[in-house]
Formats: C-alpha cells, structure tokens, sequence
C-alpha cells in the first residue's frame, strides 16, 4: 500500500479518526516551548488515527500543569515534564498514585542551566564560572536573563539568585515575560557578538544554531537543588542544574481506562538529536509544529512504527507502506 504523502497527512493530523472507535476522550499538554508543541502534536496524530481518540489539546506549563492534575485529575497525559523543575509538587502525585511516568520522552535526556556565548568564554575565560560571571558583570552585559513566571525554571533561578546574592554584584535580574522574549535575546545578542547571560536548556533551536558555552555554577547538589526547586525556599542553597530528566506522563486513571494508549506512550521516546534536528527544520523552514511533525512521521515511520501495537499499526497501514 502507498505510504501518504506530506500534505494527505498534514490533512489528517487535524481530520476526524480514520480509526475503530476503541477509545474515548483524551486530554494532553502541549507546553508553550517548541519542542514540546512538536511532541504533543505527534502524539495527537497517533492517538488519533491509531487508537480511534478524541484528543484535546490543553495549552500549559510545568507548574500549572502539575497543579492541575493535583487539583482536577486533568490532563490525562502531561509531556516534556522536566522531572528536575517540577518540585516536590509532582512527586507527590506519585506517591499519592495520582500520576505514574511512562516514558522518558528525550534519550538521553535534556541540559538546562545558565548561558554565555562560546565567543565570550573564548576571550574571557573567567566567565566559564558563576565567580569570575560575578566579578565581571560588566563583561556580560550586567544582565541575567530569567526565566518566564509559570515555568519551573524561573523557580530554581530565582533560589539561585537568592542564594549567589547575584544582584548585590551588579548584575541586574531581568525576568522575561515569555519564552520567545528570552529566545529573542539570546538570538539578538549572539548575533550581533554582544555579550549575554541567561537561563537556557535544550534540545531547542538556539542551542543547536549558536555556539553556547554552559556557566558553571558549582557543583550539583541533589538535596539542594530539590530544595530550589520550591517557591521562596526557606535558605536556599547552591547547585548547579542536574542533566533532565524528560518525562512524560499520565494519571493513573487514565493508565486504567486507556492501557494501550498508555503503552504506546510509553514506547514514544525521541533520541534528543532527532528532536534538536526536527527543531532545526523546522526554524529553517519557518514550519509549524503540525508541518513539524508531518515531516517526521513522513520520514521516520521504522522509528515510530514500534511505538504501536497490532492494531493501531494496522490502522496507520498506509503510512507505514504496508
């Protein structure tokens, strides 16, 4: 059978389910960074037209997300959670049996922490730590660029910041009021070889298109860092970023009602370089997350195709050239 073609399947990722109707409504997240806008919309597609769902799409972040499932049981499935800014919060699900994680959805997993272009680090290798970073503020444009409010990030960095007493340096904290404000000035800077220091993690496209060269902070510390990962901790302390550990997701309930999906889920892991090569296409080609997605379902059906089980591979025959 023919395989479809990019636009018959850009076509069916938002077309009703081609599928036996064997499951019902499905909730999802899709955080509002790119990489997880293109996980979500491959699931979406295979839940779909593999497993007969009804998806929503529910728009997030960490925090409210995991708040949301503490609160309402909602979302059913909740991806690219980044294990290490989720808090305490979130394990508290887990052992509440609220939340289960299936999947680590990157392997080997994601790199977060705080930036500089390579270009400076070259010219002033001091700046490769927080100490030489605060002893020459100047040299880094006096700015530490923060993370958005709602993203569990911006809760680590702002217990660091207590922590260094960054701003008592001469650095001012400059707390940006989106992801696409903070991208852009890292974008801007590098650009122009300007100086700039910022909260960054990946896979992403700016880390895969500019030369970055990660700050050391210190050592990490487990203990500590699971303290900075709670709003206002008392003392906090400080500790470098773990390398992330990606989750995704689902409650418990759903797990019951919908254990194949659940399973399929479970299987769907990205290599990182695959994602930070998709992301990059993606950048190049000015794509959606849906065109996205498309082209990797178009062009890595061996990869995807043992996420499925019988029945839903059956389903997506088509695709898979069968």
């Amino acid at each position: 059978m023919r395989k479809l073609t990019p636009i018959a399947l850009l076509c069916a990722l938002s077309a009703p389910s081609v599928a036996s109707a064997e499951c019902g409504e499905v909730s999802i997240t899709e955080m509002s960074w790119t990489s997880a806008s293109v996980v979500t919309s491959v699931a979406k597609f295979l839940m779909e037209q593999g497993y007969g769902c009804d998806v929503t799409v529910v728009p997030s972040d960490t925090v409210p997300a995991v708040t949301s499932v503490a609160e309402n049981g909602e979302p059913d499935i909740v991806t690219e959670l980044w294990l290490n800014s989720a808090g305490e919060a979130y394990l508290k699900l887990e052992e509440q049996g609220k939340i289960e994680r299936v999947a680590e959805v990157f392997a080997p997993g994601g790199v977060e922490g705080w930036w500089i272009p390579t270009y400076l680090a070259e010219a002033h290798p001091e700046l490769k730590t927080i100490e030489g970073v605060m002893a020459n503020p100047e040299l880094v444009g006096g700015r530490f660029n923060n993370c958005p409010s709602g993203w569990g990030c911006r809760v680590v960095s702002d217990n660091l910041i207590r922590a260094l007493d960054l701003e008592a340096s001469g650095l001012e904290v400059f707390n940006h009021g989106s992801g696409e404000t903070l991208t852009t000035s890292m974008a801007s800077a590098v650009e122009s070889n300007e100086p700039w220091l910022g909260y960054y993690w990946g896979p992403t496209v700016p880390l895969g298109k500019y030369d970055m060269t990660k700050v050391k902070i210190g050592e990490y510390k487990p203990e500590v860092h699971t303290k900075n990962q709670s709003p206002d901790a008392e003392n906090p302390g400080v500790s470098d970023f773990p390398a992330a550990t990606i989750l995704t997701a689902v409650t418990t309930d759903f797990s019951d009602r919908e254990p194949d999906v659940a399973e399929m889920l479970g299987n769907m892991t990205f290599k990182t370089s695959t994602m930070s090569g998709l992301l990059a296409w993606k950048d190049e080609n000015d794509a959606s997350a849906e065109e996205t997605a498309v082209y990797f379902l178009s062009n890595n059906s061996d990869e995807w195709s043992s996420w499925l089980n019988d029945s839903a591979r059956k389903n997506l025959a088509n695709m898979l050239g069968e």
